[in-house]
């Protein structure tokens, strides 16, 4: 990972609109969320208010935090659209979200989540392995759920798939805890 300084302002969060299967990934959220807050950092998210997605917000703002959720009009009534959020933002795509999502942020952490988080991770990977971003992206490994992925990445790169320097864009950390201090490394 670039060990470039800049200002980390808003944070895009990746995670579930499920809770999962173990409390330590609500907690995460929950922990996330509100630490972000304290940090004076905006959470950039999905907008919904159910699963994890739901967790992190509700925690930032409970935190005083500022909240920007972006979510296409398909996703409204299944995501339970969180309408309460400091800003709004309506698509008419899954493109067009995630596009705004990421220019909106400053970092990206994914928190555990299912083949949405998959795509939302690949997707901003890809294009910073194509030079079309340089924002830090940390994987939360909340009790190790990512290591399958960390290994597929490590898969591609010794099939030779991929260059080693894919590797460095990606920074594994365990805990909220752990995303919050790089995050503030981050900035300086």
């Amino acid at each position: 990972m670039s060990t470039d300084l800049q200002q980390i302002v808003s944070v895009c969060v990746y995670c579930g609109a499920r809770d999962g299967g173990a409390p330590t990934y609500a907690a995460a959220a929950e922990a996330l969320g509100a630490g972000l807050a304290t940090r004076g950092m905006r959470l950039v998210y999905g907008a919904g208010d159910v699963g994890l997605m739901g967790r992190v917000a509700r925690s930032c703002q409970a935190a005083g935090g500022e909240t920007f959720g972006v979510i296409p009009t398909h996703l409204l009534q299944a995501e339970v659209g969180k309408r309460d959020l400091s800003r709004l933002v309506i698509t008419e795509t899954m493109h067009e979200r995630k596009k705004v999502m990421l220019m909106n942020a400053d970092a990206v952490v994914v928190l555990p989540g299912g083949a949405g988080s998959l795509d939302e991770f690949f997707e901003v990977l890809t294009w910073r392995q194509l030079g079309l971003h340089d924002k830090p992206i940390l994987l939360l490994n909340v009790g190790g759920y990512w290591d399958p992925l960390v290994g597929l990445v490590e898969h591609v790169v010794a099939q030779g798939f991929a260059e080693p320097s894919l590797r460095d864009f990606i920074e594994v950390v365990p805990d909220a805890a752990a995303a919050l201090e790089r995050l503030g490394a981050l900035q300086g």
